[in-house]
């Protein structure tokens, strides 16, 4: 079967997500020089860090981090472009599982039960065809041993983006928009809602709302990167 890899890659060669070098043997979605050349923050090893900080005197949340920070122009930002806009799921997944590797060799982590993703409205879910965060929180699950539960948390509205919007707008854009179906299977657990990016943190704390209105329910938040 290696021999016959070899001979597909010839013609049909893989490539690197981040920098379109076609890939070794050995090497997933991602080159060795992309891999080591990602901008990760490490705030997964500090409870008080900018990303918790974000959302103090906003939302309770438990613990609050983000795997990588956001250079405009940057090869992250490379990288999510090819995961929300070129469909290319591969490296939501592979990204999430890097990001849980870190979290699940740090003790402040080991009592998540469920990771759940923010949720896009049906039809820009249809729209692009997958939701971002979900491939992400399939590499988190694969790496950290904890179930997805999709589909449970929904956002009721539709909205516009959020891109060009300060603060204050973010927040009036997507306040009480999202729900909870069944809040029976979450109940007493430790939650990880996880997104791609956090700017103004607006979105993940809307989320957060009716999350921690079911009994007993803990939550943190973990994105790829932070803006």
């Amino acid at each position: 079967m290696t021999i016959i890899d070899d001979v597909i890659s010839l013609f049909y060669p893989r490539l690197c997500a981040g920098c379109s070098t076609p890939l070794v043997r050995g090497e997933e979605v991602l080159c060795l020089n992309c891999l080591a050349d990602l901008p990760r923050t490490n705030y997964h090893l500090y409870q008080e860090n900018p990303v918790f900080q974000i959302f103090i005197g906003r939302v309770n949340i438990i613990l609050a981090t983000s795997f990588c920070r956001f250079d405009k122009g940057g090869r992250l930002q490379h990288l999510l472009h090819q995961l929300k806009y070129k469909g290319n799921s591969d490296v939501g997944i592979k990204m999430g599982a890097l990001f849980g590797n870190d979290l699940i060799n740090n003790i402040l982590y080991h009592d998540i039960d469920a990771i759940i993703p923010v949720p896009l409205h049906p039809k820009k879910e249809k729209k692009r065809g997958f939701n971002q965060s979900v491939e992400i929180c399939k590499g988190l699950s694969e790496a950290m041993k904890r179930p997805v539960v999709s589909g449970n948390l929904v956002r009721e509205i539709h909205t516009l983006s959020q891109t060009r919007k300060g603060r204050f707008e973010r927040w009036e854009n997507v306040s009480g928009i999202f729900s909870v179906k069944n809040t029976g299977v979450l109940t007493g657990k430790h939650l990880l809602l996880v997104d791609d990016v956090v700017t103004t943190g607006a979105t993940l704390e809307a989320c957060c709302e009716p999350l921690l209105k079911i009994p007993e329910v803990k939550v943190s938040i973990a994105t790829l990167a932070s803006a």
